[in-house]
């Protein structure tokens, strides 16, 4: 067993490494940070006040004793939103004047022309518009606004229409009236009703097609549109009296693929005879085969192979190249499964996930040289297959970290900056919603340099997941070279804890650290929609029932936000499954994601498979991300911790005392070749 290092921000020399894989000596990164930037914490008594807020008990007067504090416009318009439908039209206003710019306007603005709406204040509804408010319920009351004025003119009217075909999804209430007033006026045209009945078929809004239906003037267009509605809901092969037109074919299509959901079977029976009654093409064939083939292959049903070969190239897309691969792999078809690499774009072929798989198939089917070079193509990337390629080859682990040059006086401007202070102070108080408002604020303002140090100043405030939403891809546009920024993408908290409770539980400390990164980022009052809660996600009942078998205090569900409690009976809760799945750690992962359902389904399902080709062939996409997501970053960890790793070949399968690897900087060379494309085929035939 290898001991932690004495400190988490120890220094990691970059190993030598195999001639062949990796440049000439990399002088050592040290992992070391600029001091701690720490803000000051939010006044004791806001969250008290914060909470009589909450109930409508907290007055002026008390409002005036926090006026200086940084979270002084949070706490007012806490205060006043209660109000709303009272408070005087100059005292909202008088607000969104005095915060103008803030991020806490925008909520308020956003909550004061509801309230102003149901008021019919019209004329201070107006005053106080944005024309950025994207929400589709304000700008309906927008046009309210304008009808109550008397304003319902010539723009007024194309406003309404662009929010009328703006989606094929239900739209709120607050534009039935302007809705109506638009079909009074005659701008609600039959061919916008029909652009609508487009959009809503197209998403399977059977519900939202009948409304439109109802709204025909002509009974001959009703009755189709709700015959269409119909057909969605219960497809059959009753076609042959619709109109032979483009829109009778999107809705014929869409509804057997639809149905191909749920019963690939039915769906593929009913295909030739609606598909020659209504004249379908290469699209409308393509999109129901595409389903059929999809969910066959994905639930692991006869006749897969057939019904992907049935789908015309035109329609796939990178999701079925890779169930084309799953399903092989899943037959131990290694020769489909080669084939299928070679047929996905170059771009999906040369990821590691799809070179490693490639060299495996190729090792499997004779070609020891070809594989060889796929692996040391895939053991360039630090990530789970990138590994498994470089256990293959014997070489260590490829890994650049990078830690720019931190000016400690830029670093402690930042944890100045009035948005990053209202941000931490807010994340601190558990008003994650609005913390993230102030810190996107600070981002859009920030350099590279400056929003890569925000991170660091949330790290040493307690706020870990800013290295997940602020750095590498943010607001759409990538950074690369963060991804070499492993001390911060790879934070490390409650130390202690995470390694007693590990021993106590026989585990890989560097495997529970990076179950918290998977699930919580180190966010001890994280909570799921399930209501898994805490570091480990764990939910109350499972909490509850481990923390009776181990004799943790159990104080009801919050005992969960506790950090120590919630380690200790995750880490129980793990070693709990290991002992049920025989110690197999990326079962016990599956499990941990998935439940023991689905988890008992696949072993029974490939018992005997490696496990490699078992994580690629789970069927949900979440955990077969997941597993390899974990297994990737217990790997960090392990580096993060001990300056080496054990094998993720040895990891995923338990066993603890095996070999470990050093990391290593690869060379930047010319790529190896990925397997090659197939050529040409002739076009299918239709049927």
């Amino acid at each position: 067993m290898h001991k932690f290092a004495s400190s988490l921000l120890l220094a990691m020399p970059l190993l030598a490494c195999l001639p062949a894989a990796c440049a000439q000596s990399t002088p050592p990164v040290p992992l070391v940070a600029a001091a701690p930037a720490k803000i000051a914490p939010p006044d004791p008594a806001l969250k008290a006040a914060f909470d009589a807020a909450a109930r409508g008990g907290l007055d002026d007067v008390a409002l005036a004793g926090f006026r200086s504090q940084p979270l002084a416009g949070w706490l007012e318009y806490a205060a006043l939103r209660g109000q709303f439908d009272t408070l005087p039209v100059a005292r909202g206003n008088a607000f969104l004047v005095l915060r103008k710019g803030e991020p806490v306007a925008v909520p308020f603005r956003n909550d004061w022309l509801a309230a102003l709406a149901r008021r019919n204040e019209w004329p201070a509804f107006l005053a106080n518009w944005d024309e950025a408010i994207e929400d589709a319920a304000l700008r309906c009351l927008r046009l309210q606004a304008l009808m109550a004025m008397n304003r319902s003119d010539a723009q007024w009217t194309a406003d309404a229409q662009a929010i009328w075909r703006s989606s094929g999804s239900s739209l709120p209430a607050q534009c039935d009236a302007p809705f109506a007033l638009l079909a009074a006026q005659g701008g609600l045209t039959d061919a916008l009703r029909w652009e609508r009945v487009d959009l809503a078929a197209a998403a399977a809004q059977t519900g939202v097609m009948r409304s439109i239906a109802r709204g025909f003037p002509a009974p001959a267009d009703a009755a189709q549109a709700g015959l269409y509605a119909a057909y969605l809901d219960a497809p059959s092969d009753d076609v042959a009296a619709w109109p032979n037109t483009a829109r009778s074919r999107l809705v014929a299509s869409t509804a057997l693929a639809k149905l191909a959901k749920a019963d690939p079977d039915r769906a593929e029976a009913l295909l030739p005879g609606v598909a020659k009654a209504l004249s379908f093409g290469e699209a409308e064939n393509g999109r129901v085969l595409y389903q059929i083939a999809l969910w066959t292959v994905a639930l692991y049903l006869p006749d897969s192979a057939r019904r992907l070969a049935n789908v015309p190239a035109s329609a796939y897309d990178d999701s079925l190249h890779e169930w084309r691969v799953r399903d092989a792999l899943s037959r131990s078809d290694w020769a489909a499964a080669l084939a299928a690499i070679r047929r996905m774009p170059d771009a999906q072929r040369n990821d590691s996930r799809w070179l490693y798989f490639a060299a495996r198939t190729s090792e499997l089917t004779g070609d020891a040289a070809g594989a060889k070079a796929l692996y040391a193509q895939a053991a360039r990337k630090p990530d789970f297959h990138g590994f498994l390629a470089a256990d293959r080859l014997g070489q260590p682990y490829a890994l650049c970290p990078w830690q720019p040059a931190t000016s400690p006086a830029a670093k402690q401007a930042i944890a100045r900056d009035a948005n990053i202070v209202r941000a931490l102070q807010l994340f601190q108080l558990d008003r994650k919603g609005w913390a993230t408002r102030e810190w996107n604020a600070a981002l859009a303002r920030f350099s590279d340099e400056q929003r890569r140090l925000a991170v660091e100043v949330a790290q040493d405030n307690g706020w870990f997941d800013r290295a997940v939403f602020g750095l590498v891809n943010v607001g759409g546009k990538r950074y690369p070279d963060e991804q070499r920024l492993y001390r911060l993408r790879f934070p490390l908290h409650h130390d202690a804890t995470l390694r007693r409770e590990a021993a106590r539980n026989t585990l890989d400390p560097a495997w529970v650290a990076a179950e918290i990164r998977a699930e919580s980022v180190f966010d001890p009052n994280a909570r799921s929609g399930a209501d898994a809660r805490g570091l480990m996600q764990v939910v109350p009942a499972t909490g509850a029932a481990i923390a009776a078998k181990i004799g943790q205090p159990w104080s009801g569900a919050d005992t969960l936000f506790d950090a120590d409690a919630n380690i200790a009976i995750g880490t129980a809760y793990l070693r709990q499954l290991m002992d049920r799945y025989g110690g197999r750690p990326y079962q016990v992962i599956a499990g941990y994601n998935a439940g023991p359902t689905p988890l008992n389904r696949w072993m029974s399902q490939r018992p005997a498979m490696d496990p490699d080709f078992w994580i690629e062939t789970i069927s949900y996409k979440e955990t077969r991300e997941y597993v390899a997501r974990v297994l990737s970053f217990s790997t960090v960890y392990d580096w993060r911790l001990n300056g080496d790793a054990l094998r993720v070949t040895d990891r995923m399968q338990g066993l603890t005392n095996g070999p470990r690897k050093a990391f290593a900087c690869p060379v930047e060379a010319p790529a190896a070749a990925a397997p090659p494309a197939p050529p040409a085929t002739p076009t299918r035939r239709r049927r």
